[in-house]
């Protein structure tokens, strides 16, 4: 099992989380890459500690949303997305190559993810800055969904993920943070819910 967090996602003199305390915990860390969170600091001090540890460095990347955390949908025109996308990977997989390591695999963040999960274009772009940059690298995604079927059509690897810490609606699709049992508190409650 891999078991992974969202890291990096400071901002200037903002720090969220302990990123170095939960790289020695985790198989791979999804690194925020300056559109929803993160900056080039950020990036270089996460993909350094996560080399010295062995973790694999995923891309996460998000609408140009600072100020929302990229969970407000933007409405972006295709070549658009692709190119943002496109400009996460490299600055994420320039840091990591100054530690002798690489970024593994792309993940869409927030509002990206759930918009690739079912709008056509979205998911398009994503696919295209994908296979474009690099297309040995896996994305990760939520099973079934628009991007991963068009992944899988190009030829990608997809690597499906679930979320213990958050509900389900019964399509699959994860419960909107605004929604009532969008996330799932109990510390006993996600422990089961990531061991099955």
């Amino acid at each position: 099992m891999d078991l992974n967090a969202d890291l990096g996602e400071g901002f200037g003199i903002w720090r969220l989380g302990d990123d170095t305390a939960l790289l020695d915990l985790v198989t791979s860390a999804n690194v925020a890459c300056g559109f929803h969170a993160g900056d080039a600091s950020t990036m270089r001090r996460v993909c350094e500690a996560a080399a010295e540890r062995g973790v694999a460095v995923g891309a996460q990347v998000g609408y140009r949303d600072l100020a929302g955390f990229g969970r407000r949908h933007i409405a972006y025109a295709f070549a658009e997305l692709r190119d943002e996308i496109t400009y996460q990977l490299g600055a994420l997989d320039a840091f990591c190559r100054l530690f002798r390591t690489r970024v593994r695999y792309l993940k869409p963040h927030g509002a990206l993810y759930h918009a690739a999960a079912c709008d056509e274009s979205q998911a398009a772009a994503v696919v295209a800055a994908l296979r474009e940059y690099d297309d040995q690298l896996p994305l990760l995604c939520s099973p079934g969904s628009v991007v991963a079927q068009l992944a899988m059509g190009a030829g990608l690897r997809v690597v499906g993920e679930g979320f213990a810490d958050r509900g389900y609606l019964p399509n699959g699709r994860l419960v909107p943070r605004t929604a009532p049992n969008a996330l799932v508190t109990d510390p006993e409650e996600v422990a089961e819910r990531a061991a099955r």
